[in-house]
């Protein structure tokens, strides 16, 4: 196994230090004319007869801490190979594979993303309890393997289409942190300008983010048929939750989706709550993977971002192959209520919550294996996680201050490519532009 090697340097401190023993500041030294020697000076040659005094035990100690520093930064592994959770199958002779190989950059990659996603969430739910956010606003954190594992796997070509908990699939489709908390605080630095808020977010080959529970399925099987007739080998990741599995509109879909042969995977993210209703109580088959009957389909652990990855790097190479859909259901579960005004323990248990986070959630085992596999260190996930930290509190920064989009540009953007034309505002009388 090829093995990447990396060191940590030492910083400028230490050439500082050893510059000024040299010779001292600038101004401060015996070649400036003083007659006693500088404050720094006397903090240097105290600490010099400290180490001088404590004898060979200090620089023992100095070497050990050295020595961590090494095994910390030292020789990490280039790759791994892991083993994965078999998914279930339906009408399927063969599936993923039950190993799967994770580089180094990959697992950084993914745990950059995972974490990036989990603290902007955080941050918005801060947001929207200081009022800042206001609306519907859903919440993703828990589910971040999904959206990382499915984006590792499809091309950027690809399209994506989902339904209101959206913020994850924002982000891993390319769009800026800050141009999405700026959309939830609805400036007109946000990713739809102020206009679109927590449930209407879009970038290119990415669709949103739709309100109408279920609505955005029959819209990801017409992006797919477009897909298959410009012959453009692409695909179509439609997704939905289990709360709108029960939806007619989906089998009505896959029944066209399967007549077409169209290169689309329906992805059902299964978090064992409608709102607040337990798939049990409403569902009378919770196997949601097998619920296109004459489609096949796949049930994947959603907690790990490698089984995901690789189910739907399958399922791509599916559909691709012109074989038509697959129905995907990954099982995952939220830490938030199903929304900012549900609690999420009037229907389930903090000791239910706690057990997942404990036992399943996606970053912690991300990390542990990186870890146990020398992929990574612990001090390098940490300044991983305080770079993260940074970056949100820079674009939450950016989000409460940003302009509010001004009122004559309400009626912008309705149609794509045409001719301004005027829109009616709350009456008759009063009017606004609205420009492509």
């Amino acid at each position: 196994m090829r093995r990447a090697r990396g060191r940590r340097t030492g910083g400028g401190r230490g050439r500082g230090a050893a510059a000024a023993a040299a010779g001292g500041e600038p101004g401060t030294g015996p070649t400036a004319g003083a007659a006693l020697p500088s404050l720094s000076m006397r903090k240097m040659l105290l600490a010099a007869l400290s180490r001088l005094l404590q004898g060979p035990a200090a620089a023992g100690r100095t070497a050990s801490r050295v020595m961590v520093a090494s095994r910390n930064y030292g020789d990490f592994a280039s790759e791994a190979t892991f083993e994965i959770k078999q998914c279930d199958l339906h009408r399927l002779e063969e599936g993923p594979g039950t190993t799967a190989v994770m580089t180094r950059e990959e697992g950084l990659q993914y745990y950059k993303t995972m974490q990036t996603i989990r603290r902007m969430e955080l941050k918005a739910d801060q947001l929207y309890k200081q009022k800042i956010i206001r609306g519907f606003c859903h919440l993703y954190d828990g589910q971040e393997a999904c959206c990382v594992g499915i984006e590792a796997a499809i091309k950027p070509t690809d399209h994506v289409i989902t339904a209101y908990r959206a913020h994850g699939f924002t982000y891993t489709r390319g769009v800026p942190i800050r141009e999405i908390l700026a959309e939830l605080t609805g400036r007109k630095g946000g990713c739809a300008k102020g206009k679109g808020g927590s449930m209407h977010m879009y970038t290119k080959n990415f669709y949103g983010g739709n309100g109408i529970v279920g609505a955005q399925v029959p819209l990801g099987a017409g992006v797919a048929l477009a897909c298959k007739y410009f012959a453009k080998n692409e695909i179509c990741v439609a997704l939905y939750g289990d709360g709108a599995a029960n939806q007619g509109q989906i089998f009505e879909t896959y029944n066209m989706a399967a007549l077409w042969k169209l290169p689309c995977i329906f992805v059902c993210e299964n978090n064992r709550y409608g709102m607040g209703t337990s798939v049990e109580r409403a569902a009378a088959s919770t196997d949601y993977y097998k619920r296109g009957y004459f489609i096949p389909g796949l049930r994947v652990d959603g907690m790990d971002v490698l089984c995901v990855r690789e189910a739907v790097k399958f399922a791509a190479e599916y559909c691709r192959a012109g074989k038509g859909p697959l129905v995907m259901e990954l099982q995952t579960y939220r830490y938030h209520g199903h929304s900012m005004s549900d609690p999420g323990i009037s229907y389930r248990t903090r000791e239910e919550i706690q057990e997942v986070r404990s036992k399943s959630d996606p970053i912690t085992l991300l990390k542990d294996r990186m870890v146990n596999n020398n992929l990574a260190s612990v001090e390098e996930l940490k300044e991983i996680d305080v770079a993260v930290r940074k970056e949100i509190e820079e674009a939450a920064q950016f989000a409460t201050t940003d302009p509010e989009p001004p009122l004559e540009e309400l009626g912008h953007h309705i149609y794509f490519n045409e001719p301004p034309f005027e829109v009616r505002g709350p009456n008759q009388w009063i009017k606004y532009k609205s420009v492509s």
